[in-house]
């Protein structure tokens, strides 16, 4: 994956907010790694929140037994 840098924009407030949390926190050293972060987490997490087969196949019979399959 490339590292190179590109910008992204942000409110002030909210900018203000991240900068005061980190400040607070100590985790983090910028308000850039903390936005890095925070993205990567919420795409991996919506990656991984894919439905088991099991979960599949239990929806599929509840939608048989309603009529809509």
């Amino acid at each position: 994956m490339s590292q190179e840098k590109q910008t992204v924009y942000v409110s002030k407030d909210l900018y203000e907010k991240v900068k005061k949390y980190i400040q607070e926190q100590g985790t983090f050293n910028t308000v850039d790694e903390l936005v890095e972060f925070m993205l990567n987490e919420l795409l991996d997490q919506s990656v991984n929140e894919t439905m088991s087969k099991e979960d599949e196949e239990k929806v599929k019979d509840r939608l048989k037994r309603l009529g809509y399959m």
